[in-house]
């Protein structure tokens, strides 16, 4: 058989169709409340730094803390669907993710507002494989690209309508208020859930290698807070603890290092927290390295619209709001379409147009954001979160497609971790390049505005590389041949 060769999933024979329908709409839905809360805070971030009096480095790791739990848990998560199956997985994820939720709205101060997020975080770490798992293993091959654009709605939509919902959230009171609203919701989809659901696989009794859960605790750690250690000491002219952010990032990838070559040994002799065996398949490694890329320049554009258009432009956080949710309602309505265009046309069609496109949006933000209008800042939004929905929803259809079925919890594992890993690591990144661009023009005599517009376009500037880069692995995307 071709290394890429996918292998269909058949339906279990005590699931049929409309049951199939309801467990999937269940699941999507409570994922997407979830995921929203990934990047609902970034609207928040600018009146958060007054309240808190913390800078904007210290304050963006409301996202980076969430994405950065994220990568640490969901490798986890495949473990804890063998063990607890379906029902009682996604009540655990529910639950954590409610008290999280109840802590933020409650918080006294900003490191109780971080405890809260990251109790969130491990909710939603637990939602997102369960998700795909689920649906790889109940949807026949040729079905999966249209249902996997429905589920783009919540893998890429829900993170780019955060900042949207904030904005119009805080415009009507407190911060408070983001976490009164979805606080009520997740309950509502912890009952009703716990209800549709059913179990659609036995559960298993594979042991939890804590060793290699500890390093990759440390290794996706150290790599973020490096990262975001160099915006920190850019803007304060050092790392804010007693390690320089290189010494981080050194153990971060030390750890990383070991905790591949532990995984390889348990995948001879044991069981291994990942299965890197996932890497063998060429077009799922692309899509890796895709959707990494991706996910980078995402998370990066939806940290800086809020801070540039609120701090530069001077633009209420109702209005920033508003104008961010054409480009996240686009995106989800082009899902779906999308996904019957991977079952028509294959994945290379749909992701090479889509990275270029990518690629003009930021170059353009980056080079016109002093000049540009708010109508136009609106078009290259909507162009961008347009070209990234020709993208992940071939991408992630086609990664996973191409593995056997034992392979699905560890192939959405990687995928979900490494997709929180880039988004943190685009969100650290481009905050520190503002971040220096922003020093070094205020240090030239620039005056706050034009220094802190500076940074800005530093920033998109990351992004647009980050972009290119993607254009070239969409290349060599293949669709998998059945």
């Amino acid at each position: 058989m071709h290394p890429d060769a996918p292998v269909q999933a058949t339906p279990l024979p005590d699931v049929d169709r409309s049951r199939t329908r309801t467990i999937l709409t269940v699941l999507v839905l409570a994922t997407f409340v979830v995921i929203l809360n990934e990047t609902i805070m970034t609207n928040a971030i600018p009146r958060l730094m007054r309240e808190f009096d913390v800078t904007a480095s210290t304050a963006q790791w409301l996202s980076t803390v969430f994405m950065l739990t994220m990568a640490v848990v969901i490798p986890a998560s495949g473990w804890l669907m063998e063990r607890l199956a379906t029902r009682r997985t996604f009540a655990l994820a529910m639950v954590l993710f409610s008290i999280g939720t109840a802590a933020c709205l409650l918080a006294p101060t900003f490191a109780v507002l971080i405890g809260g997020r990251v109790v969130q975080a491990c909710g939603t770490a637990i939602m997102m494989p369960l998700l795909m798992t689920t649906l790889m293993n109940l949807v026949p091959a040729h079905e999966r690209g249209k249902v996997m654009g429905n589920v783009t709605l919540v893998i890429s939509v829900a993170p780019a309508m955060g900042p949207a919902v904030s904005g119009v959230l805080l415009q009507l009171g407190s911060w408070r208020l983001i976490f009164a609203v979805v606080l009520p919701i997740a309950i509502g989809a912890l009952v009703v859930g716990f209800r549709s659901l059913v179990d659609v696989a036995e559960p298993g009794h594979s042991d939890l290698d804590l060793p290699s859960l500890a390093l990759s605790a440390v290794g996706f750690g150290g790599l973020v807070y490096g990262l975001s250690g160099f915006g920190e000491g850019a803007s304060h002219g050092g790392a804010s603890s007693g390690l320089p952010p290189w010494a981080f990032v050194a153990v971060g990838l030390v750890a990383m290092a070991v905790f591949t070559r532990r995984q390889l040994a348990l995948q001879r002799n044991g069981t291994p927290l990942l299965d890197l065996r996932t890497l063998s398949h060429r077009t799922f490694t692309i899509g890796l390295v895709l959707m990494v890329l991706c996910f980078m320049g995402l998370m990066g554009t939806v940290i800086l619209l809020p801070i540039y258009l609120q701090e530069v432009r001077g633009m209420s956080s109702l209005s920033t709001g508003l104008l961010m949710i054409p480009g996240g309602l686009a995106m989800g309505l082009l899902g779906p379409q999308v996904g019957k265009a991977y079952d028509r046309y294959g994945a290379p069609r749909l992701v090479v147009p889509g990275t270029a496109g990518l690629v003009a949006g930021l170059v353009m933000l980056s080079l016109l954001a002093p000049v540009v209008a708010p109508w136009g800042v609106l078009v290259l939004h909507v162009l961008i979160s347009v070209s990234l929905a020709l993208v992940f929803t071939p991408v992630f259809t086609a990664s996973l497609g191409v593995l056997p079925p034992h392979l699905y919890p560890h192939g959405s594992a990687i995928l979900g971790s490494l997709q929180q890993v880039g988004a943190a690591a685009g969100t650290a990144t481009t905050v520190a390049v503002m971040a220096f661009m922003t020093a070094r023009a205020s240090s030239g005599g620039a005056s706050a505005n034009d220094a802190l517009m500076s940074g800005v376009q530093g920033g998109f500037a990351v992004g647009a590389v980050l972009a290119v880069l993607a254009l070239g692995a969409a290349t060599l995307v293949r669709t998998p041949r059945p």
